[in-house]
This record gives structure tokens, sequence and C-alpha cells, in this order.
């Protein structure tokens, strides 16, 4: 079957890599991962990630421990490269080839982010990580993942989560709560409902980038929303 998208940025929470655990990395759950994305690469989409830091460290608690704002936020880009150093292990680990691009110079862990080259690596079927976010402060991982996507001219960004979609209240507070399976940014605004933050969101909305929403969690999730499946929940304009 043809697949939905020829290239996609997916952006994971670094809070996702912990599974059941209350800080780190759970090797299974990093396992797990790599099997989903190589199960798509292997399909011919052109793969690239972006992983958030929070399971090791989060630059906004930094305010409230005395670590200047700026020191807190580079201290959370490298815990973006040391989650992206775990996928990539994970990921070759299956015998899969990768390449770890850095936002921050660090030529013996990773290369240099630059986008001819990450779009070469996309073009030959490697699998691409985006670590060190976008390089600066008070940026998030979701701002780093639609800046890279648009660059790399992504098709869409998929939004891996622990919720199945975007609802109109939180589901896991509200049973009352509906999913939408498709949405405009304008709806979005609109209701406030909390997707990405506003940067990332606004950085998608005017350079037409569709987002989906799903369940990283369910096996076999990522496979069947690249087949055409009604998987998650569709922001577009």
């Amino acid at each position: 079957m043809a697949q939905r998208y020829k290239r996609i940025l997916l952006k994971l929470s670094g809070e996702s890599l912990m599974g059941n655990k209350a800080y780190g990395i759970d090797s299974e759950r990093l396992s797990l991962y790599a099997e989903e994305i190589i199960a798509i690469a292997t399909q011919g989409v052109e793969v690239a990630v972006v992983i958030g830091g929070g399971n090791i460290y989060r630059g906004m608690q930094a305010e409230g421990s005395g670590i200047d704002r700026v020191q807190g936020d580079h201290m959370g880009m490298l815990a973006t490269v040391i989650n992206s150093l775990a996928l990539q292990s994970a990921l070759e680990a299956k015998g899969y080839k990768t390449r770890l691009l850095s936002a921050i110079k660090m030529e013996q862990i990773a290369e240099p982010f630059i986008r001819r080259r990450a779009v070469r690596h996309l073009e030959k079927g490697r699998i691409v990580i985006f670590g060190a976010g976008t390089g600066n402060p008070y940026f998030t991982t979701d701002t780093a993942a639609s800046l890279r996507a648009i660059e790399i001219e992504a098709d869409v960004i998929l939004k891996g989560t622990r919720v199945d979609g975007i609802y109109t209240a939180d589901p896991e507070k509200d049973k009352s709560a509906t999913k939408y399976e498709r949405i405009t940014f304008a709806e979005v605004y609109e209701k406030g409902l909390n997707v990405m933050d506003m940067t990332a969101f606004t950085l998608c909305k005017e350079n037409n980038l569709p987002i989906i929403v799903f369940d990283m969690n369910k096996p076999g999730n990522l496979g069947r929303l690249l087949k055409g499946e009604q998987v998650g929940t569709l922001v577009e304009l």
C-alpha cells in the first residue's frame, strides 16, 4: 500500500522514554519506539526525529532552583542529546543506519546541523535525529521540531504522545471530553487547546505544515497512520 507521507518529522517527548519509571530512560520503551520507527523507514518513508529532554532535565525547572534560565535551557538541550544518543543506539542495535545532527557543536558525538546535509541523509534512507533543540535558550523542543520540519520540507509533524489525539478537554481529568478527528489551526487558537507551545504552533500554521497528534505507545499506530488509517487528530489549515 502506498504511504500517506513521503517525509515525516516525528516529535517525541522526553517523558515518553521513561515508560513506567520516575525519570531516566526505560530500555524496553526505547526498543519498542525503535521498532516502530524502523517499520516505517523500511517501507520507504524518510524519517527525522526530535526528542525532548524532560525525563532528564527541563530548562524551566531552573528558575525555581536558583539556576539561571539560560543556563538551565542549555542543560535541557544537553538532555535532549542524551536521549537522541539513546535512540540512535537502539536503532543501530537493530541494524538501521542513522545520523545524529546537533544544533550545538560537539564533533565527537554528533554532526553539526546543516540543512543540506540533513536532507541528503534522508534521501539516502538514513533515520535522522536532531538533537540540542534549536541551539538557543527560550525555545522548546516543540519549536525545534517545527523549525526542523519546515527546513527539511517534511510533509507532516507527527507528535507522539500518551493520548490518542486532541480532545475538547483533558481526557485524563474530564471523562466527558470528546476527541477531534480533524481540526483547523484557527479552531485550536479559538478553543485554547493545548497542542504545542504557541511559537511552534504558529510556525506550523504560517508554513502550512499539518500536525497529527497520536498515541505513540500503542504498538502499530505509527504504521497505521502512515497507511492512511484514521489515527489521532489531524490539525491543518
